[in-house]
């Protein structure tokens, strides 16, 4: 019998859209799991797609800290990650 995790199932961001934009929210702070979540979603994937979707997922967030008060840096460290 296969143990561990078989599916991952998060309704807190629930809408129609682009479902590459739920896998970049999934695996954004874990890219180290892109291949395997990328193996198993079933279709090809578009993979600059899915960094563009990091990318604005990044921003979006850097938006909402600097306009909140917040340090962004962590956010941009992430963000500078994915340029290279």
């Amino acid at each position: 019998m296969k143990t561990g995790v078989t599916g991952v199932l998060d309704w807190s961001e629930a809408a129609q859209g682009d479902a590459l934009f739920d896998l970049a929210a999934l695996t954004l702070a874990h890219q180290e799991h892109l291949a395997d979540v990328v193996a198993g979603y079933g279709t090809d994937i578009d993979l600059d797609v899915l960094r563009g979707w990091w990318s604005l997922r990044s921003l979006r967030v850097v938006h909402w800290l600097v306009g909140h008060g917040f340090d962004p840096a962590p956010e941009v460290a992430v963000l500078a990650a994915q340029l290279f």
